[in-house]
């Protein structure tokens, strides 16, 4: 579990600028094993919060954010995304390389995001809440990122901190997958729950 990141915990823009290189390089490195993907073409980044420090860093330096309401603004933009003790929560994206490809997959795809499902041992699936922060498919297509929460009991939390086989898949026509989560990155985000 991750508290909630405030303004005590960002870097001005100047420091940012001075310890960015060195910062970037640990968030690559954590984010190695935070990765799940799914098939050739979704992927699952699980947050947790130095990958949100990150992406607020960022966004404060890009768009040259210094002002208190406007740094709030971007807290509470990304904090939602911080797992808070009994769940996971993830950046999914949909991910082809040809225009074309992409453009008739998100067509085919509709609904894809509330079909990922995490499986911890015998328990039932675990399938996720999606974006909360805004509606990310219309009657065409769906999105090519959407934001996931996973909700667990304590018994599954308990089983997959002590290595239980954990799945996970996508239950959609058009993209069927199923995986059992490799060890290093079930250990990783086990972090998430403690």
């Amino acid at each position: 579990m991750s508290a909630l990141l405030t303004t005590a915990d960002l870097f001005s823009l100047e420091k940012y600028a001075l310890t960015r290189q060195d910062f970037r390089q640990q968030v690559m490195t954590l984010k190695k094993n935070r990765q799940v993907n799914l098939g050739e073409h979704i992927r699952l980044l699980f947050e947790n919060q130095m990958t949100v420090h990150y992406q607020i860093q960022e966004m404060l330096r890009i768009e040259k954010i210094f002002e208190a309401a406007e740094i709030q603004e971007e807290l509470d933009t990304y904090n939602p995304m911080i797992p808070t003790g009994l769940n996971l929560k993830a950046t999914m994206m949909i991910e082809y390389n040809a225009v074309e490809d992409r453009k008739e997959a998100l067509s085919k795809l509709i609904g894809v995001e509330r079909s990922i499902y995490i499986q911890v041992s015998e328990h039932s699936k675990v399938y996720p809440i999606c974006n909360e922060d805004l509606e990310r498919e219309t009657e065409d297509k769906t999105s090519s990122v959407h934001f996931m929460r996973f909700e667990f009991t304590q018994a599954m939390v308990n089983d997959f901190c002590n290595k239980a086989i954990v799945k996970m898949g996508v239950e959609h026509s058009y993209y069927p997958q199923e995986i059992i989560l490799d060890s290093l990155t079930q250990e990783a985000l086990g972090q998430d729950f403690t």
